[in-house]
């Protein structure tokens, strides 16, 4: 492993990247891999496309206003002659960014990193406590935060951080600051392999852990998942629900975009029908969401609204085979399923159009490999479960985290979930590997029982985990989110285990159900398995107390 000369004065990044026996195998087999030894991603996502599209082409959108590629040009190279004239930012220096999807957060993004700072975006929904975590472990320096979401990130009082606010009234307010600099701000000239990011992994355990992407990364991301299977054009217009601080989220809602000379609408939060209605009135043709808001707009009766819609992207959580089809019988669109990873920093799994096996993840994304590895680490026959492995032009680069050992192993990025493969090399995926229940024996994947229970239509969402059991290990338990106006007895339980008993193997059923009124998520939506478990195990604790 050869490292470019850095352009970063403040080397932190580069010195905590982890060494290089550690690193996973990098691959870079198509020709658009090729990158320059000098690269800045968001030169290359604005000054190139448009040089190729054009400056007059509508870029960032919102409900009420819309920014031309000339306009996120400008904001963003003043933004970045604030960082550098008035708050003293060098090369390398973390810039935490705070706040909504919104276009001002899209342009202090490339900002940013049109400066050579590392960007460390951060979910609006982050309390003290969560932003002191990631104002220690990337040790910020500056801070560019929505007004309205000032209070808890002044709360965190991270040592040393200067913040200045966007979107307000202030006359020191960044928006401010930056209509009296010139547009003539000269970007970095960063190497293709300096940090332009950190994202942190949203979780369900632990302390979370900081990934480090590349220049490079940024583009490659947008160069094998966007251009080979998402395949956007210049007259596309895009939107979706996931933040940017997630890097599915910065992915499908503004990298993709930019690159394809396309245009993308910013919502900061919409309930499903909202999410539709929006999707009507800017004529969206290419949607990234979550499964369960797929479900919920066809449930809202809102299927009419959805018919500019050419693309829809799901990710982040496994996508039912029924909302799969529903949704494609409602609107006659094909959902793509993908598994991507905050360490891979997008999807790498995924297929389109006919190539597309409700139920599977899809083949490899061009430019990655994949496998299904044994215990011993190699690949096992096809139809055999394993643990999901894969190679490609990005790659697990954890910050100074000694959990780098277990994510990469002998070249290989170890996602932490089960799969098999089949003989045409689709990947069908099974649990996370946490989340097998072992049964009396018997091997249960916690998202196929889950799978089943979304087929009942009474059920709006659920999560199954296993519960310990004396005599079987664990049994399968069954947390569920009725719709409303449906009453969650014991009827009701037996009528959803009768229910999946029909669907798939009997022995697979939940023998216990308890209804609940939602599900623990994370902040980007992610069910908290971990939390349904401690419930699972509290419950069995009590139960001797409870019988007396």
């Amino acid at each position: 492993m050869q490292l470019s000369p850095s352009a970063h004065v403040d080397t932190f990044s580069r010195d905590h990247l982890p060494p290089a026996d550690q690193w996973p195998e990098l691959t870079f087999d198509l020709p658009e891999l090729q990158y320059p030894d000098r690269l800045n991603c968001a030169v290359a996502l604005l000054h190139d496309t448009i040089a190729e599209h054009g400056a007059d082409r509508p870029c960032l959108l919102s409900p009420t206003e819309t920014w031309s590629y000339a306009e996120v040009r400008r904001v963003a190279h003043q933004i970045a002659a604030v960082l550098v004239d008035d708050l003293g930012l060098i090369p390398g220096n973390r810039v935490l960014l705070r706040g909504p999807n919104t276009p001002w957060l899209a342009a202090c993004w490339l900002g940013v990193v049109l400066a050579g700072g590392v960007a460390v975006t951060t979910m609006a929904l982050l309390r003290p406590r969560e932003l002191q975590v990631i104002g220690d472990i990337a040790q910020v320096d500056l801070a560019l935060c929505d007004a309205r979401f000032r209070a808890d990130l002044d709360a965190a009082a991270i040592p040393g951080l200067r913040t200045i606010s966007f979107g307000s009234d202030d006359p020191d307010d960044l928006s401010a600051r930056a209509a009296g600099k010139d547009e003539a701000f000269a970007p970095v000239e960063t190497a293709a392999d300096d940090v332009a990011m950190l994202a942190f992994t949203s979780g369900t355990t632990g302390r979370p852990k900081a990934t480090m992407h590349f220049h490079r990364d940024v583009l490659a991301m947008a160069d094998t998942f966007s251009r080979h299977v998402l395949k956007p054009t210049p007259d596309d217009v895009f939107t979706g629900t996931p933040p940017l601080a997630f890097t599915y989220g910065l992915g499908v809602i503004l990298i993709f975009s930019l690159r394809a000379g396309a245009s993308t609408l910013l919502v900061e939060r919409a309930a499903p029908d909202e999410l539709a209605d929006l999707i009507a009135a800017h004529r969206v043709t290419v949607l990234s969401t979550a499964p369960m808001a797929y479900r919920a707009m066809i449930t809202a009766g809102k299927a009419a609204q959805l018919a500019s819609l050419r693309r829809c992207v799901s990710a982040g959580e496994t996508l039912p085979r029924s909302v799969w089809e529903t949704f494609y019988e409602a609107t006659g669109v094909k959902i793509i399923d993908g598994i991507g990873s905050t360490e891979m920093l997008h999807i790498f799994i995924a297929s389109a159009d006919d190539g597309i096996r409700p139920g599977s993840t899809g083949r490899a994304v061009p430019g990655y490999t994949a496998a299904v590895l044994g215990p011993d680490g190699e690949p096992v026959p096809d139809g055999e479960l394993g643990s999901l492995a894969v190679k490609g032009p990005t790659g697990c680069r954890y910050l100074a985290d000694e959990r780098q050992r277990t994510y990469v192993r002998n070249g290989w990025n170890l996602t932490g979930d089960t799969y098999l493969r089949d003989a045409d090399g689709y990947f069908w995926f099974q649990a996370r590997s946490d989340d097998m229940i072992v049964s009396s024996g018997y091997n249960i994947a916690g998202p196929e029982v889950e799978a089943a229970l979304m087929g009942h239509p009474d059920v709006t969402e659920c999560g199954v985990v296993g519960s310990p059991d004396s005599d079987r290990g664990n049994v399968v338990a069954a947390y569920v989110v009725l719709r409303d106006g449906v009453a969650g007895d014991e009827v009701k339980a037996k009528e959803l285990q009768d229910f999946v008993k029909a669907e798939i193997a009997p022995y697979k059923y939940p023998r216990l159900v308890e209804f609940v009124g939602e599900l623990p998520r994370t902040n980007t939506g992610k069910l908290q398995r971990f939390r349904l478990r401690e419930r699972a195990a509290e419950a069995d604790a009590a139960q001797p107390a409870a019988h007396g």
